[in-house]
């Protein structure tokens, strides 16, 4: 399996019941392998497991939503949660409190090659242009630095009641897709 990571952050108003992030999946900017992952060419069924560090054992959510054009894929995710003390337990509070203390800025995805070709021109990277989505993971350490978690966010009780956005949104970033992409 094949991954592509990132960084960047935009905190919202956060409800701990909700655990939502959305954010920025992949761009088409070259990663630090010099690979480039066409966001059109993405294949994949939601929802889509939401991993801790790759570690395919360490689920802690899904991507329940994603969208693809030319400048990237915008996703949104919910981290699950567990009352019962134990593994389980610890692991989903580790990275529902990194992501939220922004030690944990950057997602990766995890991707099968369907069609591929050289970058060229002295490039030692490769271009994806079709893979299959497998999996999206919060990472510490980020490769490509458009791919990333752009708000952490939910309403309060009353605001989902009646379907509304969140009321205050405090920006620690650029807007999602990167300087890069623009």
């Amino acid at each position: 399996m094949n991954r592509a990571i990132s960084q960047v952050i935009v905190l919202k108003r956060v409800d701990e019941k909700a655990r939502i992030i959305e954010g920025v999946a992949s761009t088409p900017t070259p990663d630090s392998y010099d690979d480039v992952i066409e966001s059109t060419g993405a294949r994949y069924k939601l929802p889509i497991a939401f991993l801790w560090q790759h570690e395919h054992n360490k689920p802690v959510g899904h991507v329940e939503f994603a969208a693809a054009d030319k400048r990237g894929i915008g996703f949104r995710a919910r981290l699950a949660q567990c009352d019962e003390p134990g593994a389980l337990h610890d692991r989903l509070e580790e990275a529902w409190q990194s992501i939220k203390a922004g030690l944990v800025r950057g997602v990766s995805i995890g991707f099968r090659p369907i069609k591929m070709e050289p970058r060229g021109n002295g490039s030692p990277g490769m271009r994806f242009t079709e893979w299959q989505w497998l999996e999206l993971s919060a990472v510490t350490i980020p490769a490509n630095a458009d791919a990333s978690i752009v708000s952490i966010r939910s309403a309060d009780d009353a605001q989902r009641r009646v379907h509304l956005p969140p009321v205050r949104m405090v920006r620690l970033s650029d807007p999602p897709y990167g300087s890069k992409a623009r």
